[in-house]
């Protein structure tokens, strides 16, 4: 492998392992705040006993995603320097808003709201929780706008080579930001929902039947069941703008090679490059005109005509499929569940063994979303403006493989303790006496 393909592993690597975290905290911040705010409304005390639970969850994964951030910040320096150097007038003091606006706010609060529920006023309690919640929303908000220009570059010239910032409201609200936020924020929604579901599922399959227990358990079940199709509108939506602007990316992600209108929607298929056809298609026709068109008829872009400038088609391809096809199973999952839980209080032993093998559901479908949208960019790490080839740095490819094997041996270290920990949390939270029967206290 060379020095350019090494740096990019390198730097997915690091982008996988820090997402993972954000994703999670960015929306269990708001489910903390609504726990909070029905403790408040109806003094029960399971309500504080499953906000005492999950805020450990929040402040073991913030501190997570915190650290990985910094490591990922110090590649644009080591692998990709040519990204500032091109770009660094409008990313520089994006990534400075995000620290300004969103970070030093949930510094300042998160002791308040980790530690001060004995120590001060309930309502500053409250309005530390809502203020962490409202940070991590403000940073996602100004990532995703660099991502989202890095995507669709609007607001900026070129002198000499060099990006300049022309128009900062055009860049901040650049075309593909509403669709990636709206996306970006549900998916939070989901991986935090199915994290809290799966947690107490796994309490409940343990024999711990408290009520906290069962009110964590139908909140997340709950948000999820209404998340879903929310997130399932707005992928559409996301698509149809990527198609507006990124048509070589939507045709790798259909596997489609030739521009033409009634084009089914591939199952399954496996895509070969460098013939470029498909093998072992398994289709239902005119399935993606109708898909990305709203007609049987609409023409999909093929990949034939952006030959040189189309991204991998395989990884694109079949990450796709992964993302849409665990968002399928998301969708049942939840409403399964959600319908025993209103309907009978608990959930059935095959519910709660399958919540549990679904807790990390929305970090596979997460993943799989960011390598469509970031494989599915290349070879342009800004759109139109900059390659990938022309941002890499001249360390060698050996550097970067060592520097690369660390990362990963830490990375997979660093996951195995996170879900232990986690597992540890569930099980100590307040297990059932050993040998006494379940205790059921069906949630109102």
């Amino acid at each position: 492998m060379d020095a350019e393909l090494l740096a990019r592993i390198q730097f997915a690597a690091n982008i996988s392992f820090h997402i993972l975290f954000p994703t999670i905290t960015i929306a269990l911040g708001w489910f903390l705040l609504f726990v909070r705010a029905r403790f408040l409304m109806t003094g029960d005390q399971a309500w504080m006993q499953v906000y005492r639970l999950y805020v450990r969850v929040f402040a073991l994964s913030f501190a997570l995603g915190v650290v990985s951030g910094i490591t990922m910040s110090f590649q644009f320096g080591t692998n990709w320097p040519g990204f500032m150097e091109r770009v660094g007038n409008v990313a520089g003091p994006l990534l400075a808003y995000e620290v300004l606006t969103a970070f030093f706010l949930e510094a300042t609060f998160l002791g308040i709201m980790l530690f001060g529920h004995d120590r001060v006023p309930g309502w500053l309690h409250t309005l530390a929780t809502a203020l962490v919640a409202i940070g991590t929303s403000l940073s996602a908000f100004w990532i995703l706008v660099l991502n989202s220009w890095m995507h669709t570059p609007v607001g900026f010239e070129i002198r000499d080579g060099v990006v300049f910032a022309t128009d900062w409201w055009a860049i901040v609200f650049n075309p593909s930001l509403p669709y990636r936020l709206t996306h970006m924020l549900l998916a939070s929604g989901l991986t935090a929902a199915f994290l809290v579901a799966g947690l107490a599922a796994l309490r409940w399959l343990k024999n711990d039947r408290d009520r906290d227990v069962v009110l964590a358990l139908k909140t997340g079940v709950t948000a999820a069941a209404v998340l879903i199709p929310l997130q399932i509108l707005a992928g559409d939506m996301h698509g149809l703008n990527t198609l507006q602007h990124q048509p070589a990316k939507v045709a790798a992600m259909e596997g489609n090679w030739e521009t033409r209108g009634h084009v089914p929607l591939l199952l399954f298929a496996w895509p070969d490059q460098a013939n470029r056809v498909n093998h072992f298609e398994i289709a239902i026709p005119s399935g993606a005109s109708l898909i990305l068109g709203h007609s049987p008829s609409a023409v999909v872009p093929g990949l034939n005509d952006f030959v040189g400038r189309h991204p991998p088609v395989a990884p694109v391809f079949f990450a796709f499929r992964v993302m849409v096809g665990v968002g399928v199973l998301m969708l049942l999952v939840s409403w399964w569940a959600a319908y025993r839980l209103w309907r009978r209080g608990e959930p059935s032993p095959l519910q709660a063994r399958v919540l549990v093998l679904m807790t990390f559901s929305g970090w596979v479908a997460t993943l799989a979303g960011w390598y469509v949208t970031e494989i599915g960019r290349q070879p342009w790490l800004v759109t139109g403006v900059l390659r990938t080839t022309e941002a890499v740095s001249a360390v060698p490819a050996p550097t970067v493989a060592l520097s690369l094997t660390a990362y990963l041996l830490i990375y997979v270290a660093l996951i195995i303790a996170y879900i232990g920990v986690l597992t540890r949390l569930a099980l100590k939270a307040h297990p059932a006496p050993s040998g006494a029967a379940p205790r059921l206290q069906a949630a109102e």
